[in-house]
Order: structure tokens, then C-alpha cells, then sequence
């Protein structure tokens, strides 16, 4: 019988004291420079039966670390419950980081950005009257303090020296974009250090004198969020980092897609050789995104510069590992450079399986109705979902109107984000908030109106962060305020049970769609599968009750990704919730994923 390797005996003792630490011109590990050589997956974007193959793919690309952000909003949808299970187990996270033997950066921000609702704010928070986010605000610090007392159980006993992988903490978020008030960044990091953590605590900013200058603080480690021009961007980020190593801490190697636009690439050849570049400067590396994932649910964010864009359901991102866990060109090209610097495994990532292609007969078929709606809140004005305490999604206001039997002119004051207008139960249009559209003319000016509003998505960068959601006054008819309002909220998890077992009443359809239908299909094995919704108008999928996203003609994406861990041997059942166009007959399970027309 063979002996173990040393590293197969275990004891009770404890785990080697190990240090990391910044010296004078690198990264120390037990004292001995060293090059982080990371990869960005966030836990919450991919299901977390995929988490351990996700990051196996990493360190057998070469990679030695894991980064992540930490979604507050998504641990704390309500203030005073902290949520660490399932998909949001970040301790089990870390731990198969630390089981695959690499490190972890953990991004705890408050304030993430990621392309993620609200930048990770909770809107609970950003909706507080008292509270201005990002700055020296006693309100806002005093939730930050709670939040990070609630994280540290988690990432205190997980730090390097206690036996963990983590090795370093960032403090805020590309801070410099957004504010230059150098108290709040401090306190931020008295706050992190009061909690236990005591790795090295960095910042980060896109590498220009302006934005270095107004973001960083002496106490915090700066670093550069970049993807081209290395040299350029490094001889920057030294000017304000005099000492220690130089790290590009996202190192952007592909984008999001939002929306009406085009699915976005960047080359695997041109990427590889900024990437080669980057480490032929001597500098440490955290490639954002090693594996984007998914905009699950609701989470996804978006962007406002002028108009307001959200962002897809896919955040694939054109990464080295794709949406479904699959290497790609990227990954191999990537590869091959992290081996002219660093050891490589010689084993590599087998592709998944490939996806089972079916028809599913969506037979089951059924209208919205009003038990899918919470209990409505009435008010003399229309009240944001953010006051009535609704975070994320839809909500229909309903009001009378007496104005008499004349066509007359609907105005809003803002819709946030899409409406779908009716009177009297007919519809009569919609107003959407990224084509501008703020007024239309009703048939008639008495009968019951309507509005059935979505909430695209939160801000997720710039001075737009925090907005409410919802319809925001004053709405009037004819230049005449429309007083007597209700807001219900939209129940999405009783959807799929509704559509189940659905209702013997005779409520109408809401709006142009707003139907469901459900069907069953059997898998021989549970499996990641891709959706086909591009003859689809816009809505929402569930299998077996697992939220997957956003569907939108609009594209680009025309597929949705249906991770492993939400299907199961046997039957399967898929939900579908439209809400322009007819539900459809059938829904094709196809062989890949499909994210429209490329950027030129």
C-alpha cells in the first residue's frame, strides 16, 4: 500500500500561520513576492451547483484567485434580515475557492456597480429620506456598519491568516467616478477594520490623474480598472501608488450587453496580447470577467447617460469561460499567456455535456389574474414602489376618471421604467421611459385607468443610483390631476403555483399580453439547457419555479440559459409569464446559446 502525498494527511492541528502582505515592490506571501493572478466570478450570478467547476475552470486556466463581488441588496432585501443560503451561501463559496486551492478577493463595496440592480444597494437604503449614498452621511455609514457586521462572521474567519483564502478586501468602488469626499473613504475603512478584517484593504479606479486622485486615500492600496494601453495606464496608476505592486484589479476583457443594442465582443487575439502585455510589466492581474454568469431574476442593472438602457438577463460578458461553463477561445488564448509567467496545469476543462434539444407543448394556458397581486395601498397621489416597500419588479395603479366622454391627453411625470396603459379594460398604449414617452391620448375621459408598470432595472452607475421606481407624479388629464390612487404589487413567486393549479374566475387579460402558459418536458439527467425566445414578445420564464430572467424580442439575446441545478431527472416544468403578445404555443429547448448581431 502507497503512502500519501503530504499534502492527503490531515491532523487536528491547526492550519499553518500564513501571512500576505504589500511590500516595497510586490505582493508577499509568506514573505516571498508574488503575482495574483485572479479571475472575477460573482457567486450570485451563477447557480451554486456550478460554483465548483466554475472555479476549477480558473486554475486550470492558470489563475491562483478568485474575485467577487458581494451583492448587499441581494443578503438584505429587507433591513434587519441577512440572508447567507442557497445562491447566497458566501462562506461556501470561499470555501470551494479555498478547496481548489486558490485564494479570493472579496469586493464587499457597499456601493458594487457589476451591472447589477441598484449597484448593490439596497433599495431600502437608497429610498430612506434621510440617507445620501456614497458620502460622509451618519444614516448611510450606520447601515454600512450593520452590513458589514452581518458580512463578518463570514469573511473574518476566512482571511489567509486565519487559515482562509482570502488575501485582500477592496473598499468602496471606482470611487473617484463618483465623489472625492476622502472622510467617507476613511471611514469606510474603520468600519472594515473594526469588523475583524485585517488583510490589505484596496481601492479602485479607472487610471487617470482626476479619478486616482479624487478615489484613493494613503490607507487604501490603489489599483486600476482597465483593458488596453498597459503601459500607458500603469505609468498612471504609479504615479499615485509610489510603492508596492502594481495591480490592474479589472482587467476588462469583453462587456455587457443592454437591451436594443448589439451582443458585444472583443477579440480573443487582442485581448490575449493586452493581457500579455499587462504581465510583461510585472504587474498583477484580475481578469474581469473570468466567468460573467447570469442576470438571474430581476438583478439586472442599468445604465443613464442621457437615456435610460437596461441591462440583459445574459451577463456572458464574451468572457474566457462562457454563460453555460464552456471554454472558449478567449480561455485558450488567455492560457497560453498566464504560461510564458506563471505555472500552468497540465489538465484541462472538459466542455459540458451537450444540451438536450426538445419541443415543450405549452397546453396549459391561463390569464393573469387578481390573485397574482399583493394587497393594494391607496393613496390621494400615486406612491413609488419604494414607499409602499416594493423593491424589484411590477405593480399595477389604478385610479377613476370622470373627466367626461372626449378624448383626452394622459400625462405622467416620469415612468419608471415601462407602462402598458389601459381604460376601462381595453388597452389603449404604452409609454416607455427609454423612448422618452411621458403622455398619450385616452379614448375617453371617465372609466377606470390602468397603468401595469415595470421596473426595468435600477441605476447601477452614476448620480442616477438610489431613483425610485414606479410612476412618479404628478399624473394628469388634460392639465388636471388625477387624485384616488392604488398601487398592488405584482406576486412573482406565486406565479408559476398559480399557473399550476389556475384560478376557476373569469378576470380579463391585463394588458395586450399579459397571459401565462406552462408545459412539462422530462430530462434523462438533470442538464443545462438554452432557451429559445426570439419569436417571443417580452416577459418572464420559470423552471421548476427558478427565475431565470428577462425575455425581449428587442434582443440581442435570443436564448436564455437555464442552469443545470434548476432542472431535475424526470418532469420539468416551464412557466411562462407575456406580457405584449400571446402566449406561446411551444418553447424550443435548442444545442447553444444565441446573443444576436454582433458589434461591429
Amino acid at each position: 500500500m502507497s503512502l500519501p502525498n503530504d499534502h492527503d494527511i490531515r491532523t487536528d492541528e491547526e492550519p499553518a500561520m500564513r501571512t500576505f502582505t504589500i511590500g516595497e515592490n510586490d505582493f508577499l506571501l509568506d514573505g516571498r513576492p508574488h503575482r495574483v493572478l485572479s479571475g472575477a466570478v460573482h457567486y450570485f450570478r451563477v447557480h451554486p451547483d456550478d460554483w465548483a467547476a466554475r472555479i476549477r475552470a480558473a486554475r486550470l486556466m492558470g489563475l491562483n484567485t478568485i474575485e467577487t463581488y458581494v451583492a448587499w441588496n441581494e443578503h438584505a432585501p429587507r433591513r434587519g434580515r441577512f440572508d447567507l443560503s442557497g445562491r447566497l451561501d458566501l462562506g461556501r463559496f470561499l470555501d470551494t475557492v479555498a478547496a481548489e486551492g486558490m485564494h479570493a478577493i472579496v469586493r464587499p463595496g457597499p456601493y458594487i456597480c457589476a451591472e447589477f440592480d441598484n449597484g448593490g444597494l439596497p433599495a431600502w437604503l437608497t429610498g430612506a429620506p434621510d440617507v445620501e449614498l456614497r458620502r460622509t452621511n451618519t444614516a448611510y455609514l450606520d447601515a454600512v456598519r450593520e452590513y458589514l457586521e452581518q458580512l463578518a462572521p463570514v469573511l473574518v474567519p476566512r482571511q489567509i491568516h486565519r487559515g482562509g483564502p482570502i488575501i485582500l478586501v477592496q473598499v468602496e468602488n471606482e470611487y473617484g467616478a463618483y465623489g472625492d469626499d476622502h472622510a467617507y473613504l476613511r471611514r469606510l475603512t474603520e468600519l472594515t477594520r473594526q469588523v475583524g478584517i485585517t488583510v490589505p484593504l484596496t481601492s479602485i479606479d479607472q487610471p487617470t490623474d482626476e479619478m486616482l486622485a479624487a478615489g484613493g486615500i494613503p490607507e487604501l492600496h490603489r489599483t486600476g480598472s482597465f483593458g488596453s494601453d498597459a503601459a500607458v495606464r500603469l505609468a498612471t496608476l504609479r504615479r499615485h501608488q509610489p510603492s508596492g505592486p502594481l495591480l490592474c484589479a479589472e482587467f476588462w476583457d469583453g462587456w455587457f450587453d443592454s437591451w436594443g443594442t448589439r451582443h458585444h465582443t472583443t477579440s480573443a487575439e487582442k485581448s490575449a496580447a493586452e493581457l500579455d502585455a499587462l504581465l510583461a510589466a510585472g504587474a498583477s492581474v484580475n481578469i474581469y470577467m473570468f466567468h460573467g454568469g447570469t442576470n438571474f431574476g430581476l438583478t439586472n442593472g442599468a445604465n443613464h447617460k442621457g437615456r435610460y438602457v437596461p441591462i440583459a438577463t445574459s451577463y456572458d460578458y464574451d468572457a474566457p469561460l462562457d454563460e453555460a461553463g464552456r471554454p472558449t477561445a478567449k480561455y485558450w488564448a488567455f492560457r497560453d499567456v498566464i504560461a510564458k509567467y506563471a505555472p500552468v496545469p497540465e489538465e484541462q476543462p472538459a466542455d459540458p455535456a451537450d444540451a438536450p434539444t426538445l419541443e415543450v407543448d405549452l397546453a396549459q394556458r391561463s390569464l393573469l389574474s387578481s390573485e397574482v397581486f399583493a394587497e393594494p395601498t391607496y393613496s390621494e397621489h400615486p406612491l413609488a414602489f419604494d414607499v409602499i416597500g416594493h423593491a424589484r419588479g411590477y405593480g399595477v395603479y389604478r385610479a377613476h376618471l370622470d373627466a367626461g366622454p372626449s378624448p383626452v391627453l394622459l400625462e405622467v411625470g416620469e415612468v419608471r421604467d415601462r407602462a402598458w396603459v389601459r381604460l376601462d379594460g381595453r388597452y389603449v398604449g404604452t409609454l416607455a421611459r427609454d423612448a422618452h414617452e411621458r403622455a398619450l391620448v385616452l379614448p375617453a375621459g371617465r372609466g377606470e385607468l390602468e397603468l401595469f408598470v415595470e421596473d426595468q432595472g435600477r441605476v447601477n452607475y452614476g448620480p442616477l443610483i438610489g431613483e425610485e421606481k414606479g410612476l412618479i407624479g404628478p399624473i394628469t388629464v388634460d392639465g388636471r390631476p388625477v387624485t384616488e390612487w392604488s398601487v398592488a404589487p405584482l406576486r412573482l413567486d406565486a406565479i408559476p403555483e398559480i399557473v399550476r393549479t389556475p384560478s376557476s374566475g373569469t378576470d380579463s387579460s391585463l394588458w395586450p399580453g399579459g397571459s401565462t402558459a406552462r408545459g412539462v418536458f422530462r430530462l434523462s439527467r438533470p442538464s443545462g439547457l438554452f432557451l429559445e425566445t426570439g419569436d417571443w414578445g417580452k416577459g418572464l420564464v420559470w423552471i421548476n419555479g427558478f427565475l431565470l430572467g428577462r425575455y425581449w424580442r428587442r434582443g440581442p439575446q435570443q436564448t436564455l440559459f437555464v442552469p443545470e441545478g434548476a432542472t431535475r431527472r424526470g418532469a420539468n416544468e416551464l412557466t411562462v409569464l407575456e406580457l405584449e403578445t400571446r402566449a406561446p404555443d411551444t418553447a424550443r429547448l435548442v444545442s447553444g446559446p444565441e446573443y444576436g448581431p454582433v458589434e461591429d
